[in-house]
């Protein structure tokens, strides 16, 4: 099989393009899907250095990668959801890491897939389920949003922000988003009511008023300033710091999970969600993929596309 894939941990030069990786197991509960597109995001950056040693357990050689979009290659006997043909999408988030999506075949377990929504393409649709999926269980979850809310998103341009500035609009909620200045315009058009500077000062202080929800984004001396945001400060959300929990908040990790995946495509078949791509590479060009996620401050998601 082809595919990029690392022996040992380290920078994006551990990184090597192979065509004698191994094929991938089929469980009974697995659907092997043949990739079409990979999203690349900060976390596959993260493994690639050994930095969740302590969480899963590593299995060299390792693909990197859990956002996939492709075609149902096979199913195990178990699998009733998905037959060879159809269009997929999901996030295959593992028990283990080895088995990742920056390769021609990539085994899900069913959990971690849905139908892909018509509406996007492959592209789109690799770039979404790992940052939709995060800002809606964020938003709907941890958060509980609701139509009327005023809700605060913090590094609102970035892949989960613009996703959760696009499903909290969805939900009915009023949007306030922090950002650079050259990203105003586009949040605005994402669906957000009002956007701030980050960098001009405590957003806590250039709020007219606290907010019902917080979702933070970005950690440090933002989640610190959070409590002065919001109304209460059980409806503080981080993915990024777990000490949200000592200030009464809540951490978001997220799951493969089919009904919320579900949930992305519908909102994306209902003109309520888009997935901008901000630089689509081949799958030889993974390095250069990697080194572009983690310069930071991109506008709009990474991807890799194999066919």
């Amino acid at each position: 099989m082809r595919g990029m894939a690392y022996d040992r941990f380290g920078d994006d030069d551990v990184l090597q393009l192979r065509d004698d990786l191994p094929d991938p197991p089929v469980g009974p509960d697995t659907v092997l899907v043949r990739v079409h597109a990979a999203g690349v995001n900060p976390v596959d950056l993260g493994i690639r250095a050994g930095g969740l040693q302590s969480f899963y357990p590593h299995h060299f050689p390792i693909v990197p990668g859990w956002d996939v979009a492709g075609v149902v290659e096979a199913v195990g006997p178990a699998v009733v959801t998905f037959a060879p043909g159809d269009e997929v999408f999901g996030y295959v988030r593992r028990d283990d890491v080895q088995w990742g999506t920056a390769a021609e075949l990539v085994p899900a377990p069913q959990r971690c897939l849905w139908h892909k929504p018509e509406s996007l393409s492959f592209a789109e649709a690799g770039a979404l389920p790992l940052a939709g999926l995060t800002a809606y269980q964020a938003l709907t979850e941890a958060l509980d949003v609701s139509e009327g809310d005023r809700v605060l998103v913090h590094r609102a341009s970035g892949g989960v922000g613009f996703n959760a500035v696009q499903i909290a609009v969805a939900l009915g909620a009023h949007v306030i988003g922090t950002a650079s200045p050259r990203n105003h315009g586009f949040l605005r058009d994402a669906g957000a009511a009002e956007v701030l500077d980050y960098s001009a000062g405590p957003v806590s202080a250039q709020l007219s008023e606290p907010v019902d929800a917080v979702l933070d984004l970005v950690g440090g001396d933002t989640l610190a300033d959070a409590p002065k945001q919001v109304r209460d400060v059980s409806r503080i959300a981080s993915i990024v710091d777990p000490s949200v929990n000592d200030m009464g908040g809540r951490y978001v990790f997220v799951r493969p999970e089919q009904h919320d995946l579900e949930e992305l495509g519908r909102m994306a078949d209902a003109g309520q969600l888009r997935v901008p791509i901000a630089k689509a590479f081949p799958l030889e060009d993974l390095v250069a993929a990697h080194r572009m996620v983690g310069e930071g401050h991109v506008r709009g998601k990474v991807v890799v596309t194999l066919r």
